[in-house]
């Protein structure tokens, strides 16, 4: 079943796919400026936007003065152009093993209304259910906002994002679920199901620190590890849908056990489980929690702090082997895991600057911090990019 929008975009051409594509992510953003960028001719710019503006989905702000384009100082008015971002709706859903998060977004992915409801039963079955009941009273929420484009749905693991497939999920436990078929069938709205850390990296792509950049990734720490890639122009999924999974490189000692069955993995020592793990083992406190792992290392507890640098160590291995690979010019360290950077930050930037090659070292890493919001916004960004693009993000499997 393709995504069949509620409200279809009047986007005939390739030409005005990619006109609109910089309205959205560039704009406010005046037509010369969009024929610069895109190559096309100020005609053909018109053109695109014409029947865009017409159905509503686009506008132009008020003229403003532009500098002087040449030398007489002469210059004109310009009228940039930007979406009208109450024209659609979208949701967006994260799936945790302990908890659901929803959104509701505008045309921009701009967040609008939020529901937190938490999970007893992670099983499939159950976690389906209680999707459509989210979805459900999203769905009836009363927003400032047009009609619902679809819904997106973010989970962890190998995800088969054509056919709506969680193939494999160690989080939660979960092997060849058709999430977008079950729910679909429940709602009969369009379905997109995608790995979590990829629609983080969509919404950096079109949202966030990726409008500018020319390459980047997204490195999430927290219970799992996740790296997103976005080079050449696209975030890359791969021929099997599993690029950067940096939480599963064979970088810790063999061991330790994976939650994907595997030994070695990144995860066994850089997850927040994992640390919180090592602490309990070192410290002898069975009943501390991830809260007073981190309290203690801020302390100076040995035991503590020596479970975080083990962490960083790995970390920073991991990111300058995907650096070194793919080269991107910027990393952001995302995630839940981000409260407590400062206790590994200094052994994984060393690491990094011991294994990174050559002029990879000048890599960038930036902390970006994220909260289960800003996950189930990349699930509906997820669905504004299909939108636009025009992409059957959801087919039925004939296997």
């Amino acid at each position: 079943m393709p995504l069949r929008p509620h409200r279809s975009l009047p986007l005939a051409t390739p030409a005005g796919v990619e006109v609109l594509t910089r309205i959205l992510t560039q704009g406010p953003i005046p037509r010369v400026e969009i024929a610069r960028r895109t190559g096309l001719s100020q005609a053909a710019v018109t053109k695109a936007v014409a029947p865009l503006i017409e159905a509503g989905f686009v506008t132009d702000q008020p003229a403003t003065p532009i500098e002087a384009d040449n030398q007489l100082g002469i210059g004109r008015p310009v009228s940039p152009l930007t979406v009208v971002r109450n024209s659609v709706s979208v949701i967006g859903i994260k799936v945790t093993p302990t908890a659901l998060i929803g959104v509701t977004t505008d045309f921009t992915a701009g967040i609008l209304t939020v529901k937190h409801r938490p999970l007893k039963d992670p099983k499939p079955d159950s976690v389906i259910e209680r999707l459509a009941e989210l979805a459900k009273e999203l769905m009836s929420d009363e927003v400032e906002a047009g009609p619902l484009i679809g819904i997106g749905v973010a989970v962890s693991g190998d995800v088969d994002a054509r056919h709506g497939v969680v193939r494999h999920s160690p989080l939660m436990g979960w092997r060849d679920v058709s999430v977008a078929d079950l729910l679909g069938s429940r709602l009969k709205v369009p379905i997109l199901v995608t790995n979590d850390v990829r629609a983080l990296t969509v919404a950096e792509q079109w949202f966030g620190v990726g409008v500018d950049a020319d390459s980047f990734a997204v490195v999430t720490i927290g219970s799992g590890i996740g790296c997103g890639l976005y080079i050449n122009g696209e975030v890359v999924s791969g021929a099997y849908g599993v690029s950067g999974e940096l939480g599963h490189l064979p970088l810790a000692p063999g061991d330790l056990v994976c939650t994907c069955g595997r030994r070695g993995c990144v995860e066994t020592v850089a997850s927040s489980d994992a640390i919180l793990a090592r602490t309990r083992k070192t410290t002898r406190r069975r009943d501390l929690d991830l809260a007073g792992a981190i309290k203690l290392a801020h302390e100076g507890d040995e035991h503590a702090r020596e479970a975080f640098d083990r962490a960083g160590e790995v970390i920073g291995s991991a990111v300058s082997a995907m650096v070194n690979l793919v080269g991107p010019e910027l990393v952001v360290i995302a995630g839940e895991g981000v409260a407590e950077y400062d206790l590994y930050e200094e052994r994984m930037r060393r690491a990094f600057a011991e294994h990174a090659f050559g002029a990879a070292g000048d890599c960038r890493l930036m902390l970006r911090s994220h909260t289960f919001d800003d996950w189930a916004r990349g699930a509906a960004a997820t669905v504004i990019r299909s939108y636009v693009r025009g992409e059957p993000p959801l087919q039925r499997s004939e296997r």
